[in-house]
């Protein structure tokens, strides 16, 4: 279940995806991981460190790159639903999450249909992943990413 604690994270992940560069071909992202504690154990947005990056990718890259963590019981919040298909790189941010073993994820709004056919929840789910959808957040995530939402249904 989603609590207010989910909540203001992902709150804090959508003022973080406002630092992505704007584009036309993908959307403006924040992700935050914390560990059961509460503790942020790293963040990331689109185009943080090169324009073909996601998020998700880019946090989970910063926590790879430390001391082996063990996952289970954190949690990623996504302003997006993760990713199972993308054009610039071959692997998804839900490939991603699995292999980092992360036990939770929150998001705001499930990906439209505009740059792919999404299934990153389902996907997550299947694999035995806590999912949550808070989607009275969505607005966040529409009005961040305007540019995208002007046709889209």
């Amino acid at each position: 279940m989603a609590s207010m604690e989910d909540r203001r994270w992902l709150t804090a992940a959508a003022e973080l995806s406002r630092r992505s560069t704007p584009t036309l071909t993908n959307y403006a992202v924040g992700a935050i991981v914390v560990d059961r504690h509460g503790r942020v154990l790293a963040t990331g947005y689109t185009g943080e460190r090169d324009p073909r990056d996601h998020a998700e990718e880019v946090a989970l890259a910063k926590i790879a790159a430390g001391p082996r963590l063990d996952l289970a019981e954190a949690t990623i919040y996504s302003t997006l639903e993760p990713c199972t298909a993308r054009r610039s790189r071959p692997g998804t941010c839900t490939d991603l999450i699995l292999a980092h073993g992360i036990g939770r994820v929150v998001f705001a709004l499930r990906e439209p249909l505009i740059f792919a056919d999404c299934r990153g929840a389902e996907s997550l789910r299947d694999a035995g992943v806590d999912v949550h959808e808070i989607g009275s957040l969505g607005h966040l995530v529409r009005e961040i990413n305007a540019q995208h939402f002007i046709a889209a249904p």
